[in-house]
């Protein structure tokens, strides 16, 4: 059984305050500052160049890689780190569309994070317009998969409602139209169990600075199913995509499977942090964690709806059909998240109208979710929140 109260005591967490915002920004892991430091003082202020090769520097995107396939269902050398989740979603439409040419169509839900549809957009148009994107609302999807679509690109956790799409049924109706998959694991990573072999999911893209806790900026992951790896092309040929990249060859010749996903120089700084992350990843069965954050977030959803009126419950209540956050309606939805915000109860707003909580066992427990709700009720019950300064939107909500 996974220890949450020795999970909990690995990161670093501000006195008095309940941070129910992971699901946006992970808390930082009491490891990450120390071997941030190492890599700044030891390896780069000490080896300068050399820490290439002598601090395995150009090995950390594969490293890495393998450590979150273990909790996404991959096998080793089917995943590697580097740039943004905007970037490897675009390498991963891309290979999908040259890999299914005679197909057209990308198909998405409304739900989706609206970066993902940006992306789509934007190579649609760079392809001269002879591909489109095509949302429907997410409960159509399966429905929407016909034989004009050449890839689905569906993020498997709403943003705004913790709604979860069924992975394996969703792969198994575009594979038996003709169809590819992108899958964007944001909220699925370190949330819950991925199986992304047993689904036979194509492709898969994530960010790390959610529920893996890399920090703000933290590099994305790639994967790429075994079948496909020394298939698909990649769109954005960078030198370290190449088969040789100290070869200067002056033409592109793509890299052995997954290598070849690798665009940019690797985040180095990032890495190390993310690396120290992963750490806690060492102690954690993700069956438990799975169970612990569904008591977590039920226990919430209880609480909520008993003390506090007014709310709509946003987030499905079946556990399959939820990933790993509630998400309560309000009209002044904004205003009562700076009021909890002020209060030291820490999630976020998502527009119009949603307050948006997530729940990991990793460093939660239902003695934070009590406090949290009672606060919550106490915000409302003396109207704390209608207060012009929590009314005033930021640049981040």
């Amino acid at each position: 059984m996974t220890d949450f109260a020795a999970t909990r005591a690995m990161f670093h967490l501000p006195e008095g305050m309940i941070y129910l915002d992971g699901n946006s920004l992970g808390p930082m892991p009491v490891a990450a500052a120390a071997r941030v430091a190492q890599a700044v003082t030891d390896e780069w202020g000490q080896m300068l160049i050399t820490g290439w090769n002598k601090a395995g520097w150009m090995d950390q995107p594969a490293r890495v890689g393998n450590r979150i396939a273990r909790l996404i269902g991959a096998a080793p050398g089917t995943v590697v780190m580097g740039d943004t989740l905007s970037i490897k979603v675009y390498q991963a439409l891309a290979s999908a569309l040259e890999m299914n040419p005679k197909r057209r169509v990308i198909l998405s839900d409304t739900g989706n994070f609206p970066s993902d549809l940006y992306m789509a957009e934007g190579l649609c148009r760079t392809l001269g317009g002879q591909y489109r994107l095509k949302t429907v609302a997410p409960e159509e999807v399966m429905s929407a998969i016909d034989d004009t679509v050449a890839v689905t690109l569906i993020t498997e956790v709403d943003y705004r409602t913790g709604r979860r799409h069924d992975m394996a049924d969703i792969t198994a109706r575009a594979h038996e139209m003709g169809a590819l998959t992108v899958w964007d694991l944001a909220h699925s990573a370190g949330a819950f169990p991925v199986d992304l072999t047993g689904a036979r999911a194509d492709f898969a893209v994530g960010c790390t600075y959610k529920y893996l806790n890399s920090g703000p900026g933290g590099p994305a992951f790639i994967y790429v199913a075994p079948a496909h790896a020394d298939k698909a092309r990649p769109a954005l040929s960078g030198w370290l995509g190449h088969e040789a990249p100290f070869a200067f060859d002056l033409a592109y010749r793509p890299g052995a499977g997954i290598e070849r996903m690798r665009v940019g120089t690797p985040p180095v700084l990032q890495l190390a942090a993310l690396e120290a992350a992963l750490d806690v990843w060492d102690h954690v069965d993700m069956k438990d964690l799975r169970a612990a954050s569904l008591r977590l977030q039920d226990l919430f959803i209880k609480r909520v709806e008993t003390q506090i009126p007014g709310l709509q419950l946003a987030t499905p209540r079946s556990h399959a059909m939820r990933g790993s956050q509630v998400s309560f309606r309000h009209p002044e939805g904004y205003a009562i998240m700076q009021a909890l915000i002020a209060e030291g109860v820490v999630g976020d707003f998502r527009a119009p109208d949603i307050l948006r909580f997530g729940f990991t066992p990793l460093f939660i427990d239902e003695d934070d979710v009590a406090r949290a709700v009672n606060i919550w009720a106490r915000i409302m019950d003396l109207g704390t929140w209608d207060k012009p300064a929590f009314k005033q939107r930021q640049k981040v909500t």
